[in-house]
């Protein structure tokens, strides 16, 4: 029986808008015939396309925030969110500075640090460029990303051993391991008649960490402050405190303070600044990705659009039949409406529930993609984290949901106006 003969059978062509009429006559014509196969097929590849593209704005999203997030966290680890820097003389009163800016509210630490660049050696024969950071012994505990993360060794006791400590991949590198030496050199030593000469000094490997950064876990030695002030020619003085906030978005608000409480001329920089580019080119990114990604959904209600145009004049005989039994032209519209409606909501729904079933189990997924390609995807030394991160925004994630929803009722309106306006009497006289 067709869907007019049963809307006359019935004679429920007035039921109220979106009622059982208007709904059973909606999913019928999703369901596939014979004679329909071709309409049912674009349906079908409608549903699909809106599902992998819904899928992957949220996987992608989920990606590159989980990204952004990991890098800020490890970046901001080991690096203070405020870095107050001398101006006009060498900064030797640091104690009595670190200790009022750490008492401001909302400063979590203010660790006095002493930097140098040196070149690093060990048993492999290799030589490397490091980073040396100098830091108090009771400071140490307030580097939790380190401490927290050791492989081999102890801080215990860390400013008497006289020792270092180095990231995993530098000791790896190197061919060392706790308790063995590493040979740090200098250009900047010791004033002779003959000119300044290189410092060369072997120091006893104490702890080895692993961050997760594998640019910080290769290139970072720590090593107590005294003996970093020896090291580097900057007895009784620092070259920076590094100040360590409770939410790093706080920055701006707490900066005037940290200004004032250093009570002496003092540069300010903050960890934007110094990473501006980096995490702008993350943010760019992530915004291009999406507008690209959204064409997945576009093209997905596209064909919508043409399917429903093809039912409707597959269908236009049946339309006039329930034009002609009482059926109004609203009716019709919300008919057609639905029909789309529902491979655009089913389609998001399926690839909301893809999305977050792979975000979910995205580093098993990639050790499984690894594992049968027999290569290393997404490599820690070429994107710097250890394994691939995801997290998801709720708020992003309505939003891709939205869009969906929003392109998929757009994408109903033209064949349903179309399938609204069929003259009854035209479209029986022409069957």
């Amino acid at each position: 029986m067709s869907v007019a003969a049963e809307a006359s059978v019935t004679g429920d062509t007035r039921a109220r808008p979106f009622g059982k009429f208007e709904r059973m006559v909606a999913f019928r014509y999703l369901r596939a015939r014979r004679k329909d196969t071709f309409v049912s097929a674009i349906a079908l590849i409608s549903f699909i396309g809106i599902m992998l593209g819904v899928a992957t704005l949220i996987i992608v999203m989920a990606v590159m925030n989980g990204f952004r997030e990991e890098l800020l966290t490890r970046i901001l680890g080991i690096n203070g969110h405020i870095i107050v820097q001398p101006v006009d003389s060498p900064m030797d009163d640091y104690d009595t500075i670190a200790e009022r800016v750490s008492a401001l509210a909302s400063v979590r630490a203010a660790l006095p640090v002493v930097e140098g660049q040196a070149l690093a050696n060990g048993k492999s024969g290799v030589s490397t460029g490091v980073l040396v950071r100098g830091v108090r012994d009771e400071d140490l505990p307030k580097l939790d990303m380190v401490t927290q993360n050791v492989r081999q060794g102890s801080f215990d006791g860390f400013e008497q051993s006289e020792g270092v400590a180095v990231g995993a991949r530098l000791a790896e590198s190197l061919g060392l391991i706790a308790g063995d030496l590493i040979t740090l050199t200098s250009p900047n030593g010791d004033v002779t008649p003959m000119g300044m000469t290189p410092r060369v000094k072997a120091y006893p490997i104490t702890a080895i960490f692993e961050i997760g950064m594998s640019e910080y876990d290769a290139g970072i030695v720590y090593m107590p402050l005294p003996e970093a002030q020896l090291y580097f020619n900057q007895e009784g003085q620092v070259g920076s405190i590094e100040v360590f906030l409770d939410e790093p978005d706080d920055v701006e608000a707490i900066t005037p303070a940290v200004q004032e409480a250093a009570g002496r001329p003092v540069l300010l920089t903050d960890w934007r600044e110094r990473n501006r580019s980096f995490f702008s080119a993350l943010q760019v990114e992530r915004n291009v990705m999406f507008m690209i990604l959204t064409l997945i959904v576009l093209v997905a209600a596209l064909n919508i659009i043409s399917g429903l145009i093809m039912l409707v004049k597959d269908k236009g005989r049946d339309i006039a039949v329930l034009r002609t039994i009482g059926a109004s032209r609203g009716a019709v519209l919300r008919i057609f409406m639905m029909t789309g409606a529902a491979i655009g909501v089913t389609g998001t729904i399926a690839g909301l529930l893809i999305g977050l079933l792979v975000c979910a189990n995205i580093e098993s997924i990639r050790q499984f993609f690894s594992w049968l390609s027999g290569t290393t995807i997404f490599d820690p030394n070429l994107y710097f984290l250890s394994q691939l991160p995801a997290k998801l925004d709720v708020s992003e994630t309505v939003a891709v949901l939205l869009m969906a929803l929003t392109l998929s009722f757009f994408a109903t309106l033209l064949p349903a106006l179309r399938a609204a306006r069929i003259d009854p009497v035209e479209a029986l006289r022409y069957e």
